[in-house]
This record gives structure tokens, C-alpha cells and sequence, in this order.
């Protein structure tokens, strides 16, 4: 076949045992710990929605990442993610967790002065939350080391300082039933990635700043803040 310009590379994340795991889409919640609701100004009792970035958005941990054009408000949000390894469709929330190969950290790197912007125009939020090197990620442990947990300490920190500490246990949405609303809309795929929410503590960061996402029997997501995207 004679195409007209070479086809990018697959993104591939690694993981704990050393393999390499392919990235399909991204499927984010918004809003699904309640104190993070709050404090985004809405109420705690809706339900969490999802919205979706690039699998070109994924970079490793240890990566630079750049400070993105369009901003000056540059926020981190710490999350566990779930990497979907069995396809579905419709699938109930008891049966749910068969289709995960694993966990790992990550981070949902938002433009919020522009998702602010959005919101309050009743506007899509692409610009904000889907752009390059927006979704950081650890190394995905499986399932069959690590289990599923449902409790568990979500932190991140800023040069060593904590801005963000919860428990995976404040999901309003559980993983399971994360997996099943999303299946409702979308044939699930291996290689799909699920960043879960965040919990309260969002904030901006500035270029330097080194962040670090930890959850409790993950490894840790790191990344650093670099010079402005040119």
C-alpha cells in the first residue's frame, strides 16, 4: 500500500513486569470524589460524566512535561487509573472487574482557565483537558499482583509538599460501576485506559515544579514541569 506518509507509532505504556502495554483511547470522570466537586463549585450529589483525550496525550513517568500554550493556569489532578485488558459492551458492574488487566497512577493535566471558560459558555472542554503530554502515567501493575483495591491513600505532591490526599475509598463512582457506565456508550477495547477522578486539592504549578502522584501498592507517577510548549 502506498500511503502518503509514514503512520505513527503506537503508544505503548509500560508496565511493572516489563511488557509493554498498548494504548487504545482514554476515558476520564470528571467529578467523581465529592470533595473535589465542592470544590470545582458544583454540587456533590451529580453524577460523574466522562469525557476522553488522545493516546497520543500519555507520557511516561520520569518524562519533562511541557508548559502548554493557551494558559496561565496549569493544573495537576492525581488519579488512579484502570488499563481495560478484556473487550465489552454493556457490561454488568458484578462482572466488570474481569475485564481489567490492571492498575497503575496518573495524572489529568487540565488548561482550567480555558476548561473554566468553557463550562461557563456551555462549551465542550476539549481544549482543556485533551492536549499533548496531558495524561502522565505510571507503570501498569496487573490486576492478578496487585488486586482490586477499594481503599487506599491518593496523593500527590508538589516538590515535596502535599496538595492532594484522599482514599480510593471516597469514589462516588467504584471502578465496577465506572467500567459498566462507560460500556453503555462505548465497546469497551483492550487497551483503553480509565483515568477514575480526583479527589479535592487540585491547584496550578508553574515550570519547575516536580509532581508526584503515590497510591497505595502502585508505583509512582513523576513528572516535571519544563519550559512553555513552542
Amino acid at each position: 500500500m502506498d500511503m502518503l506518509f509514514a503512520p505513527p507509532p503506537p503508544v505503548l505504556a509500560a508496565t511493572s513486569d516489563g511488557r509493554l502495554f498498548p494504548v487504545r483511547r482514554l476515558f476520564c470522570i470528571g467529578r467523581n470524589y465529592a470533595a473535589h466537586a465542592r470544590e470545582m463549585g458544583m454540587d456533590d450529589r451529580d453524577p460523574p460524566f466522562f469525557f476522553t483525550k488522545w493516546a497520543e496525550a500519555v507520557v511516561p513517568t520520569g518524562a519533562t512535561i511541557a508548559y502548554p500554550p493557551m494558559t496561565a493556569d496549569f493544573h495537576y489532578e492525581a488519579e488512579l487509573v484502570v488499563a481495560i485488558g478484556a473487550a465489552g459492551r454493556n457490561i454488568e458492574a458484578a462482572r466488570a472487574l474481569e475485564h481489567v488487566h490492571g492498575y497503575a497512577t496518573g495524572l489529568d493535566m487540565t488548561r482550567r482557565d480555558v476548561q473554566f471558560e468553557a463550562r461557563d459558555k456551555g462549551r465542550p472542554w476539549d481544549a482543556a483537558k485533551n492536549f499533548e503530554q496531558a495524561a502522565p502515567l505510571g507503570l501498569i501493575h496487573a490486576a492478578a499482583d496487585v488486586g482490586h483495591s477499594t481503599t487506599g491513600r491518593i496523593a500527590l505532591t508538589v516538590n515535596g509538599d502535599t496538595r492532594q490526599d484522599g482514599d480510593l475509598a471516597e469514589l462516588i463512582w467504584t471502578v465496577p460501576e465506572v467500567i459498566a457506565h462507560i460500556s453503555r456508550y462505548y465497546a469497551l477495547q483492550p487497551g483503553d485506559l480509565i483515568y477514575t477522578g480526583t479527589p479535592a486539592g487540585v491547584g496550578a504549578v508553574t515550570t519547575g515544579d516536580t509532581l508526584v502522584v503515590s497510591i497505595d501498592g502502585l508505583s509512582d507517577c513523576t513528572v516535571t514541569i519544563g519550559p512553555a510548549a513552542v
